[in-house]
């Protein structure tokens, strides 16, 4: 690794881990140096600037675009005029360096997809370049008379550029006042955010944080004290207990009114700067005005979606409001569209909001995936803070409507969506797997994270399901966008309502029950106790009865449909010796596969079951006693016993947890969309367990 990039990814990595000088995969930095040209032989001047879509935080060598700083100058001679500017994106890929595939040793990879954002850092003449979104910048970028603000904090050392969207000529500003301007250390970018720049990697950072704090500094010392006015009476924050109570009652809503267009994951935010927010008096006007900086309403769209009503309105009266206000929200997102759409502007992507504020309550995000949806809630916190602090030393007035249009319609954005990956074919949906800690349980949580969705893992053992939700999430940015943990009994109502409240709060609903916890007694008749029978009856038919239940109840609130699976068994069909407890607790719970159908495929819910036989390895049923059990029964030693199973069956196979969690995909993926009331056979062929 050379020195500049060594210096440019420890310098982005610093800025990158403080929210105050940037918000997430927003901004970009750059270095200038020189390497060898491997086919001339001479040194070739190169920059090395952050890519499309990459995170200053966690930025990597591979996340950095390559750049031949001749040939990037050398546009500004074919450069069209800003009319034309957009087709110098893919100028910028003649101006590439390096290999397009793997680099061997002493070769460059040519690296990431250059970003609009690549003329700001050529055609600025200092070595290192700072472009960043800091909450305090931009709210003096997006206060009304920013420019003078600039001059009085700042004086000559950080000059003001007006309003210009991202792009080529938008470098050419910024290199112009650079060069008119040689003792400016960087620059205010109306309605945007802040660039600095120096001839060093540390003075550049030194740069870039001197205006971050100057500008925090000037807000603290000469900002009014309440910006967003008055509290609203009755617009306060709920107690913690009932807010969060609240915000569980309303999320399912929510999350099926925002997925009117395409099914949408959610996350929950009640932090103190949101509560205050939306317990002033200002904040109606404030939300309508949107946020400004191009980063924010790319993920949070123009304005969000507010409930009018107070903290204290009932649950019914705020449900009956939300209806009212998405249906003119969606009216207004149209509006707007059609207002500014000029032939050749991409189609309407939809009209549902991706931010939804509560008074009392909080801030409910929405996304493609649980990480959009938390970053989309990041962001409109990050709007939030702008707003106050514009507020706080002048008024806020963001871009024009016209102009966040042009931006969230771009058609270099729009290639962007094109470029991304087809979704999995459970993306957007949210799992809860019962018995989720071992076993059949872990293995479909597993396949099921690893299909797109959100899975929650619930076990009696909270620790199994926390060691189970972390290998889920070990590759994620963040593992609870993947997975989180709950620690449920089944056969307890309030640790079922619980364990679905943080479903809900954690993803904002369910939509993919699986009623795997289960366990087994193996005893004949005359052995069998009262106690043993309910205790196989409360786990498996009992508790299949209350989580379906809790479920079925949150998937009609959203509106969605949904799957239930049941893991049932052979033996709900197949009269096997010493197991009347256990076979009757499993006819139970099979049988209610089909009650269930028949009653929730109005609502759009599909219920169905996999009945398994002989999963023996990794099975906690099978560990706890069962196995010895059921190989004394059969008169074989129990490390054979799966053998054994695979022996008596038509295709001479053991039937692994991983079989059982590939019937669940079958079933919620997609391809029988038209399918309940089924049970899968997955015993490698007991013809005597056949369904007739």
């Amino acid at each position: 690794m050379s020195l500049p990039v060594e210096e440019l990814l420890n310098r982005s990595h610093r800025l990158g881990a403080d929210p105050r000088n940037t918000n997430f995969a927003g901004g970009n930095t750059s270095a200038k140096g020189t390497a060898v040209d491997p086919v001339t032989g001479a040194d070739v001047e190169l920059m090395w600037v952050k890519g499309s879509g990459g995170d200053l935080g966690t930025l990597t060598e591979a996340g950095l675009a390559v750049l031949r700083l001749d040939r990037l100058r050398a546009l500004t001679g074919v450069y069209p005029g800003v009319e034309r500017e957009d087709e110098m994106v893919a100028a910028f890929e003649f101006c590439a360096f390096g290999l397009g595939g793997v680099a061997g040793p002493g070769q460059t990879k040519r690296g990431a997809a250059p970003s609009i954002d690549t003329a700001m850092h050529g055609l600025v003449e200092a070595a290192h370049v700072d472009h960043l979104h800091p909450d305090a910048g931009i709210a003096i970028a997006a206060a009304a008379d920013g420019e003078e603000l600039t001059r009085r904090i700042f004086g000559d050392r950080v000059v003001w550029v007006p309003w210009r969207r991202p792009g080529f000529q938008l470098g050419l500003d910024i290199a112009a006042i650079k060069a008119e301007n040689p003792q400016a250390i960087g620059c205010i970018l109306g309605g945007h955010g802040i660039t600095a720049w120096a001839d060093t990697s540390a003075q550049c950072e030194a740069n870039s944080l001197e205006i971050i704090r100057t500008a925090e500094a000037y807000i603290a010392e000469h900002g009014k004290p309440e910006p967003f006015g008055p509290v609203l009476p009755g617009y306060e924050p709920l107690p913690e207990e009932e807010r969060r109570a609240r915000a569980a009652a309303l999320f399912p809503i929510i999350r099926g009114l925002a997925s009117t267009d395409v099914r949408q994951v959610g996350h929950f935010t009640d932090t103190p700067e949101v509560l205050d927010f939306l317990s002033r008096a200002e904040h109606p006007r404030l939300a309508a005005l949107g946020t400004s900086c191009p980063d924010h309403f790319l993920r949070t769209k123009v304005v969000p979606m507010v409930l009018d009503l107070p903290a204290g309105a009932s649950i019914e009266e705020a449900v009956a409001r939300l209806r009212e206000r998405h249906a003119a929200y969606r009216e207004e997102y149209r509006a707007y569209y059609e207002r500014h759409a000029v032939p050749g502007s991409p189609a309407m992507r939809g009209a549902d909001p991706a931010i939804v504020l509560i008074p009392g309550v909080g801030m409910f995000s929405f996304g493609k995936d649980k990480q959009t949806a938390r970053v989309a809630g990041e962001f409109y916190l990050n709007a939030i803070n702008v707003m106050r602090g514009a507020e706080a030393v002048s008024a806020y007035a963001p871009i024009p409507e016209v102009e966040k249009f042009r931006i969230e319609y771009w058609e270099l954005e729009e290639a962007k969506l094109r470029r991304l990956p087809a979704p999995k074919p459970l993306a957007g949906r949210i799992a809860l797997v019962t018995g989720g800690g071992s076993g059949i349980g872990a293995a479909t949580a597993r396949r099921l994270a690893a299909e797109g969705a959100c899975v929650v893992v619930a076990d009696r053992d909270l620790a199994a399901a926390e060691k189970v939700a972390a290998e889920l999430g070990a590759r994620a940015y963040r593992p609870s966008d993947v997975a989180v943990a709950a620690g449920v009994d089944v056969t307890d109502e309030e640790q079922i309502a619980a364990a679905f409240r943080e479903a809900v709060l954690a993803f904002g609903g369910v939509d993919l029950i699986v009623n795997n916890a289960g366990l087994s007694l193996s005893r004949s008749l005359l052995e069998t106790t009262v106690e043993d029978w309910d205790l196989q009856h409360d786990v498996m038919a009992r508790g299949s009865f209350l989580v379906s239940r809790e479920s079925a109840r949150i998937m009609i609130d959203q509106g969605m449909g949904g799957d239930i699976v049941s893991i049932s068994s052979k033996n709900s069909v197949f009269a096997g010796p010493n197991n009347v407890a256990y076979g009757a607790a499993k006819a139970d719970q099979a049988h209610q596969v089909r009650l269930l159908a028949a009653e929730l495929g109005e609502h759009g819910i599909r219920v169905n079951g996999v009945n398994p036989d002989g999963v023996v390895r990794g099975s906690g049923i099978f560990a706890s006693g069962w196995g010895a059990n059921r190989a004394a029964v059969y008169g074989v030693p129990e490390e054979k016993l799966g053998e054994f199973y695979a022996q008596r069956t038509l295709l001479k196979r053991e039937v692994l947890p991983e079989h059982i969690a590939a019937a669940v995909f079958a079933l919620t993926g997609g391809d029988l969309s038209l399918t309940t009331g089924l049970h899968i056979p997955v015993d490698a062929g007991v013809a005597a367990a056949f369904l007739r």
